[in-house]
């Protein structure tokens, strides 16, 4: 899995793994400096003792957006800027100043309840039943889902677990619902089988690496079996404009590529 320093944007080997596998991993994506200040903060916030853990709990505690100012420079420093340039394209996508919810998973040998293959689906969100939620071949309101190691994340301490290439199965089943798209309740609904026999991989990483995903890739949770609570942030990249499965002048973005790369094979 190609590493990119953070004085470079992508190569064109590390955008065709992007198209292929549905993730690229930037090391030094943001300062560690600025991972330990939002750290500090998400500490408080939790109503847990970092240095006690008789206060941990709970196996998970989800916090809300977070805009302060770390957490807006984290979500917006030079390198990262340019490879949401190179997927989504110039212009094409919306700065976020904030990095959505924060499920901080702690030590734990209870079953955090939240571990399913799933994707992050996009629209119909105003529904209170979150399996009413929607995707549609075009990704509708997501152009990327990203994954902010806000601590150091090793293999036991629940790193998302990624399923290599299943953005390109989830593609095929979304285009024959056309824009209205499916359900997460009608996605999930045999479990994503279809993605099930793919080589899965821990998003694992030092506090300050971004995993960047395409919006279809199907990943999960796990239950924390280290020994020191996981920091991560998992916001969506918005479209500035929808994406497109049919250009006139056929400049598409590697998201876009992706797309059109699942439906012809």
């Amino acid at each position: 899995m190609p590493n990119i320093p953070s004085a470079h944007a992508l190569k064109d080997a590390q955008i065709e793994q992007f198209v292929r596998d549905g993730f690229v991993r930037i090391d030094n994506a943001f300062p560690r400096a600025l991972a330990d200040e939002c750290r500090a903060i998400l500490w408080r916030d939790t109503g847990c003792d970092p240095d006690d853990p008789e206060t941990w709990t709970r196996p998970v505690i989800r916090l809300g957006h977070y805009g302060q100012q770390p957490f807006a420079m984290a979500a917006n420093t030079p390198v990262l800027r340019d490879v949401f340039d190179q997927l989504v394209g110039k212009d094409r996508w919306q700065p976020r100043m904030s990095l959505g919810t924060f499920p901080v998973r702690f030590p734990s040998p209870d079953d955090p309840g939240d571990a399913g293959w799933h994707i992050d689906v996009s629209f119909g969100t105003d529904n209170p039943d979150f399996m009413e939620w929607r995707a549609n071949v075009t990704s509708k309101n997501r152009a990327l889902l990203m994954l902010f190691l806000f601590s150091d994340v090793g293999k036991e301490d629940a790193p998302t677990r990624i399923r290599v290439g299943s953005h390109l199965d989830i593609a095929r089943m979304l285009v024959p619902a056309g824009e209205n798209g499916l359900t997460l309740r009608e996605l999930a609904a045999n479990g994503f089988a279809e993605t099930a026999a793919l080589p899965e991989m821990p998003a694992t990483g030092d506090a300050g690496t971004v995993y960047l995903c395409h919006p279809f890739l199907v990943h999960a949770a796990q239950p924390h079996r280290g020994t020191r609570p996981r920091f991560i942030a998992q916001p969506p990249l918005a479209p500035a404009a929808p994406l497109s499965l049919d250009r006139e002048d056929g400049d598409y973005s590697p998201v876009e590529r992706a797309i059109r790369s699942a439906l012809s094979n």
